[in-house]
């Protein structure tokens, strides 16, 4: 075996440890882990022949039908309130909610489990969620249940897509008595649930495309696992601090959140301004060498005459 081939096949089996890790990235993510994180440096076409003969790829958003299921009579319908304006000022604004399906294969026999959750908007949160091997009403109905009952003072406006359990009536009076207000996305328009719809595309993306669970619990664990994605505090149980070790109010850890995130905001507006100056200054600079230039060539041209 030459010193190249040797060369390619430690490469590969780097590339297989790293794609093992983080199954989502493609050839050129995996050849900046092997620059910055293993100081390996190699082409970028190096490394892509070297996944294509190892089958190395980036686990992608599968086309599927979905799971959603319109009522052929719906019993209530809303208007899009919500209007894609995905912005929430402060916690309990704005929700959104859907529900996702996941596969488990026991031999040739396929299962399904259902997993429906409430996003917060302003801090991208889940306020709760529910999983289920049926996606029927009573999944819809326990998520529900479960946020209003940890946030029992919120009165947001929750927006959904047309699915049958959303334009249930049973749904809507729960919402009115509640206190909220309800919002439906147009038919054959799922972006007006973007963040929603993208939630459920990372979640996936990181966790689930390309893997082949042969148990319920192996998925269960596998949904439950990350707290980033669906964190348990939402069920208003509180978080302990490892500094400490005392217990947490969940609405302290939004509204510390919440801190950040207007405080990063607020860096990257600076930040921006600062870019947007230094152009325009260049701009400017630029303008006036050319009415300088203009000036002593008109100046020159008179003298002459």
């Amino acid at each position: 075996m030459s010193q190249r081939a040797a060369e390619n096949e430690r490469l590969a089996e780097k590339l297989e440890q790293l794609h093992e890790e983080s199954p989502d990235k493609g050839y050129r993510r995996l050849n900046d882990d092997l620059r910055h994180d293993c100081g390996i440096h190699v082409n970028d076409k190096r490394v892509l022949r070297i996944c294509q003969v190892r089958d190395i790829r980036s686990t992608v958003k599968y086309n599927n039908r979905g799971c959603t299921k319109q009522e052929k009579n719906p019993q209530y319908l809303a208007e899009n309130l919500l209007d894609r304006q995905f912005y929430a000022a402060k916690p309990n604004e704005k929700w959104l909610t859907d529900v996702t399906e996941f596969k488990w294969y026991e031999g040739s026999k396929i299962h399904k489990l259902y997993l429906s959750a409430i996003l917060d908007l302003c801090d991208r949160r889940i306020v709760s969620y529910v999983l289920s091997e049926r996606n029927d009403n009573p999944l819809v109905f326990k998520t529900f249940d479960k946020a209003v009952k940890a946030n029992p003072d919120a009165h947001p406006l929750l927006h959904s897509d047309r699915g049958f359990q959303y334009t249930n009536r049973t749904f809507h009076h729960k919402l009115v008595q509640a206190g909220m207000t309800q919002s439906m996305s147009r038919v054959a328009h799922c972006i007006d649930n973007g963040p929603m719809e993208g939630f459920w595309g990372i979640l996936k993306r990181k966790r689930y495309y390309g893997r082949r669970f042969t148990s319920k619990h192996e998925l269960v664990q596998m949904i439950q696992q990350d707290r980033t994605y669906l964190p348990q505090y939402t069920e208003r149980k509180g978080s302990k601090s490892p500094e400490n070790g005392q217990t947490e109010h969940p609405d302290t850890l939004r509204n510390q959140q919440v801190m950040c995130s207007s405080h990063t905001t607020s860096s990257k507006s600076i930040e921006n301004f600062g870019f947007r100056c230094f152009f325009a200054a260049k701009t400017l600079k630029k303008v006036w060498v050319k009415m300088w230039v203009n000036c002593l060539t008109h100046t020159v041209t008179h003298t002459t005459n």
